[in-house]
């Protein structure tokens, strides 16, 4: 049975090993604490397995960003990643934006939400 938590407190080590099933690469633990700590943590446990995460970055009052919304590979197309949307938009006490990746964009149409603002980056 999937279960689901709201403001969880990750540790690096096991969302790294989660992630990596997910979104490969090379992170340093440290630093990702450091993330983890500084966002809202929305996951999803088969037995306690972390099997989805999704995460949020926002100020609590004018802006709110998806940082990410991971479900392992053996556990998507079952629901887990709509419902993570449910309760971010549940949880969160702002508008939520965030990009998405082409291949993901009828997935967020299809859990209601709307094409916004156009994105654009900042290299260092």
């Amino acid at each position: 049975m999937i279960t689901y938590s709201c403001g969880e407190k990750l540790g690096a080590a096991e969302f790294l090993q989660f992630a990596a099933a997910v979104w490969p690469g090379r992170y340093d633990a440290d630093k990702t604490q450091a993330a983890l700590d500084t966002t809202v943590n929305i996951t999803a446990r088969d037995g306690g397995k972390l099997v989805g995460c999704l995460r949020i970055l926002t100020d609590g009052y004018f802006f709110g960003t998806i940082t990410e919304l991971l479900v392992l590979p053996e556990y998507q197309r079952r629901g887990i990643g709509s419902a993570l949307l449910r309760l971010a938009r549940e949880n969160t006490p702002t508008l939520l934006y965030f990009g998405a990746q082409p291949e993901a964009e009828a997935f967020y149409e299809k859990n209601g939400c709307k094409r916004s603002l156009k994105s654009y980056i900042i290299e260092r």
